[in-house]
């Protein structure tokens, strides 16, 4: 090889050895850029890394220190706690789930005082046993055993029940134990003593209090007792002294004494009520009765105090409302003796308005009645509306200073209203005129209610001549029931104009000013109408019949007058019966529809004979003065011993029992006739006279066996309506003259 050639070969040689090592250097320099790269990524992540770190590190030393404070704050929170269970005066305990005691405060501990096997970790069936052995409870009628056994049941049931310790000291421990979802039981023991004491003082004041006012009732009793009987004396004495023959003078003298002697009465019954009612010893007594003849029988009552006042008494009773109802009578006749009473007494003139209306429910049976007493009297400032049924509340100013009165009728009216289930309210304005009412719902009676009589055609005009508008209207309404026109007229002048050959009936009003009733029938004859009836309406009747013109009507009606009553007199009238006649007595005419007609003539003709067994004389005389006009064979025993032995010698027909005599009272001599009596097919009629009025005495006399119940002062037609009921069918008429 030529050297040139070698040349050119170590030439290429060099230049193929600086390309490549150019290339290595380029790689290599690539290779250094990338090293250079991960090498600043790398620092960069070791920085973060280290952040990372510093920020965990700061937040350990955080968390330890909060942990720290947290750790603090427990403790000083269970401190606190514990203090706090330690300074309650109750016990405290806690128990895990195998009964055994975790921790426990002074006050439980100190109950176990001495015993310093009470510590955490003893059970809670050996604190039992520690407790029923060392004596610590009293276990009353149980032995330990068995008082363990029980508290050890209570222990183990889910949701154990309070109960009550009695220890050793006469303190008591209500022992409450609440039982948690893992097994542990928190006990507490809260220490009632002084509830216990108190509680024991309560029922020995109640006690007492109940003791007080049995003591109270039997006074109430007595002090009924002690002066109704001689009230009997004076006010039966003075109602007999009314009947004889006084000058005027005289007969102020004994209606003086026989009005104050009611009035004391009226006040001794409104004590005894209200004394029951505060003792909820006020019970009901649920009978059929006739609300519209209850409400009639309470107006006729007052009718003496109307006719002296000149006042006219309305009754509005509904045409559509039943009258028959289940309720208790007696009651109700109170309230609307009270409700009325006070409208007469507090009115000088004027009218009084009794408005009955009312909801008939047939499906249930029962109607809401609404009752308002309206008067045109003194009326109440609106001031004392607010406690106008307060007790011992009255109006006081000086308009009504004038009338006496406890201020119980209202307070005693709303308590029974209430009793009643129902409510009373007042509406007023001085000086215009009050109105009092009441709703009630009472069940509808079973009895057929009454229903209305049918008339002939002849009867279809009617002319009404009233001067009060309230009357007129009741009329109008009350006839238009029957189908028949009513020509209403204000005054006598008027009806005379209206009237016409059309009018088949006159029902006039007498008491009306310039021209009464009587008088406005004299000009009517006179004008030529003879044969057309005319009926009187009078709140005083008998002060019409002696009167000149009382030939020229053909009945005087006493008013106000009970629907089925007018209807009846009218259906009288027209089929040309007499209308005057009035029965004695419901009782009287009751009875003698009932008699068989043979009965009506008795073969053999007697006295009725009458017992009445009474210890005081002055009520002996008193009762046969009242019965000094009957034809009747009357005795008098002054015991019960003694009413015996008159009875099996004198066979009376009736019997009149005074409760309260010596030796032996009425109820035991009843108990013994009727002993007698037993097999024998006789029943003599007993009638209870008692001067007791408070609650039970009614059901306890009438329980021994007595037929009826009369409560003393005695009031000689009540007497003479059980006479005549028990008037035998042999027996001579007990009114000479009349045939019975």
């Amino acid at each position: 090889m030529s050297l040139v050639n070698k040349l050119a070969e170590e030439r290429r040689a060099r230049l193929a050895a600086e390309r490549l090592l150019e290339l290595k250097q380029a790689e290599l320099s690539a290779a250094n850029r990338k090293l250079g790269r991960h090498a600043l990524a790398l620092t960069r992540q070791i920085g973060e890394k280290q952040a990372e770190v510093a920020t965990v590190r700061d937040e350990n030393e955080k968390v330890k220190s909060d942990l720290t404070v947290a750790n603090a704050k427990i403790e000083v929170a269970e401190r606190r706690l514990w203090h706090s269970i330690q300074t309650i005066e109750d016990g405290f305990a806690f128990f895990d789930a195998e009964s055994r005691l975790i921790g426990a405060n002074t006050a439980y501990l100190n109950v176990f005082d001495g015993l310093d096997e009470v510590a955490p970790g003893i059970t809670y069936k050996r604190i039992l046993q520690l407790m029923a052995e060392e004596g610590i409870i009293d276990t009353g009628s149980l032995s330990c055993q068995d008082w363990q056994g029980m508290m050890h049941d209570r222990w183990v049931s889910p949701s154990p029940e309070p109960v009550v310790l009695r220890l050793w000291n006469d303190q008591y421990v209500k022992m409450v134990d609440q039982r948690g979802l893992g097994g542990d039981v928190v006990s507490l023991a809260l220490n009632i003593t002084s509830t216990v004491r108190y509680e024991a003082e309560l029922r020995a004041a109640r006690e007492k209090a109940e003791a007080a006012n049995r003591a109270k009732s039997a006074f109430l009793a007595n002090m009924s007792h002690e002066i109704r009987t001689p009230m009997n004396g004076v006010v039966g004495m003075a109602e007999l002294l009314c009947d004889t023959v006084l000058d005027e003078e005289q007969k102020l003298y004994a209606n003086t004494i026989k009005s104050s002697g009611e009035a004391l009465l009226v006040i001794i019954n409104d004590v005894l009520d209200y004394s029951k009612i505060e003792a909820d010893k006020m019970t009901l007594h649920p009978e059929p009765f006739d609300l519209e003849r209850c409400i009639h029988e309470v107006t006729m009552l007052m009718q003496p105090t109307i006719r002296n006042k000149a006042l006219s008494l309305v009754i509005d009773y509904d045409l559509f409302l039943p009258t028959l109802f289940v309720g208790d009578p007696g009651r109700v006749r109170q309230v609307l003796t009270n409700l009325i009473g006070n409208a007469v007494k507090f009115t000088s003139e004027g009218h009084v308005v009794i408005r009955v209306t009312g909801v008939p429910d047939p499906v249930v049976g029962r109607c809401a009645i609404h009752v308002a007493i309206e008067d045109t009297g003194i009326g109440i400032p609106k001031a004392k509306l607010g406690h106008i049924f307060g007790e011992f509340n009255q109006v006081e100013n000086d308009r009504n200073r004038q009338f006496d009165g406890t201020g119980l009728g209202l307070a005693i009216t709303r308590r029974l209203i209430q009793i009643m289930g129902g409510t009373v309210w007042v509406e007023s304005e001085e000086g215009r005129g009050s109105c009092f009412g009441f709703r009630v719902t009472l069940s509808m009676s079973d009895e057929q209610q009454p229903v209305l009589p049918s008339f002939p055609k002849q009867l279809r005009n009617v002319l009404v001549v009233d001067h009060l508008a309230v009357n007129r209207e009741i009329l109008s309404r009350q006839l238009s029931q029957l189908s028949v026109s009513v020509i209403c007229c204000a005054s006598a002048a008027e009806a005379s104009q209206k009237m016409d050959d059309e009018v088949d009936l006159v029902l006039c009003d007498f008491d009306m000013p310039a021209m009464d009733g009587l008088e406005l029938t004299q000009k009517l004859r006179n004008r030529g109408w003879a044969e057309i009836p005319v009926l009187l309406l009078s709140s005083n009747p008998a002060s019409v019949q002696n009167h000149p013109g009382r030939g020229h009507v053909q009945g005087i009606l006493q008013k106000p007058l009970p629907r089925a009553e007018l209807f009846a007199r009218l259906s009288k009238l027209v089929s040309g019966q007499p209308t005057q006649a009035i029965p004695s007595s419901p009782e009287r005419e009751s009875r003698e529809s009932d008699l068989p007609e043979s009965d009506t003539v008795p073969v053999a003709r007697r006295k009725m004979r009458i017992l009445a067994a009474e210890d005081n004389r002055t009520n002996q005389l008193v009762f046969s003065k009242m019965l000094k006009s009957l034809d009747i064979d009357l005795r008098f025993a002054s015991n019960g011993l003694e009413a015996l032995e008159v009875w099996r010698e004198f066979r009376p027909d009736l019997i009149f029992m005074d409760i309260s005599m010596p030796k032996m009272d009425g109820k035991q001599a009843t108990v013994e006739i009727r002993r007698q009596e037993a097999g024998t097919g006789r029943h003599v009629p007993i009638v209870a006279l008692t001067a007791h009025a408070m609650t039970g005495d009614s059901e306890g006399i009438l329980a021994a066996g007595l037929d009826h119940y009369l409560t003393k002062p005695l009031r000689k037609d009540l007497i003479l309506a059980r006479i005549l009921e028990s008037q035998p069918s042999d027996s001579l008429p007990i009114c000479p003259g009349n045939a019975t």
